[in-house]
């Protein structure tokens, strides 16, 4: 794993950017050659930016976008640290198990932002990037998004609650779907779910995310934080529970040996050949 005590993000290694624009923050996912590739060094530049944002009165709503072609295309597998090591299986998965919490942890703080996040999502957005996406408040498509949940055919639990997300906006029947299939969903299903608010052409996409964002920043930010924060109280009564549950789960199957098969297979273009073990 990185060094999660470093304050810092070097020159040369964002993954994300900020930029403060007429009370809009836009947070940009800043790595278009990797397809916004997710990482643990991903987690934790959120995790400082989110503190940022959070105290920053300037700020008064979040844009969530990507640079180049996809929104994010999931777990960046050549970023370093990104398996964990053990003596034994079970150091392994409390291994895990402590750095998936501390992953959550991060997104918490970017979920629980008192600003609203508006989300401009375009090309994959698979795996870690759907469940990022899923913590904004506003999700708008470009229509060529593409969504999907495939960690199941790597061996693993989704990791990051964005199955417990789906249950929350389509209901559980559509995240048991989604989850389980690891099948892709284009932007109008993902807005018939109720997944994204809005679909809009790919070159539109920009400015009708910053007129939504910019017609949020032009209310009381008073009142705009109590709507976020009550709607949010409401919606998330039983997230914290779950969340705990999704680190262990994520820990056990990280540390399977069905795990390294499917990354194996993937790598290798190939079916994986799943045992259970």
């Amino acid at each position: 794993m990185i060094d999660t005590l470093d304050r810092e993000i070097p020159d040369g290694e964002e993954r994300l950017s900020l930029v403060v624009e007429d009370g809009v923050g836009v947070l940009s996912l800043c790595r278009p050659e990797k397809l916004n590739g997710w990482s643990w060094e991903a987690s934790r530049q959120l995790g400082l930016m989110a503190d940022r944002i959070r105290f920053d009165a300037s700020v008064r709503v979040v844009l969530l976008r990507a640079e180049g072609r996809a929104f994010c295309a999931g777990i960046d597998v050549t970023a370093p640290g990104g398996g964990i090591t053990g003596r034994t299986v079970a150091e392994r998965i409390q291994r895990y198990d402590e750095g998936i919490r501390w992953v959550h942890e991060r997104f918490a703080v970017f979920a629980r932002l008192p600003q609203p996040v508006v989300a401009a999502v375009q090309g994959y957005c698979l795996g870690f990037g759907f469940e990022l996406a899923l913590m904004a408040d506003v999700r708008i498509a470009a229509d060529d998004a593409v969504f999907a949940l495939p960690e199941a055919g790597l061996g693993v639990a989704v990791d990051a609650g964005g199955d417990l997300r789906i249950a929350r906006e389509a209901g559980a029947g559509w995240a048991k779907y989604l989850a389980l299939t690891g099948r892709r969903i284009d932007a109008a299903t993902a807005e018939r779910l109720g997944l994204v608010q809005l679909v809009t052409a790919r070159d539109e996409l920009d400015r009708t995310a910053r007129e939504t964002a910019a017609a949020i920043a032009a209310n009381a930010p008073l009142a705009v934080r109590a709507v976020k924060r009550n709607i949010d109280a409401y919606a998330d009564h039983a997230m914290a529970a779950s969340l705990d549950r999704t680190a262990l789960a994520a820990a056990l199957t990280l540390a399977s040996d069905d795990a390294r098969e499917g990354y194996a297979a993937k790598a290798a273009r190939r079916p994986p050949h799943f045992e259970g073990g």
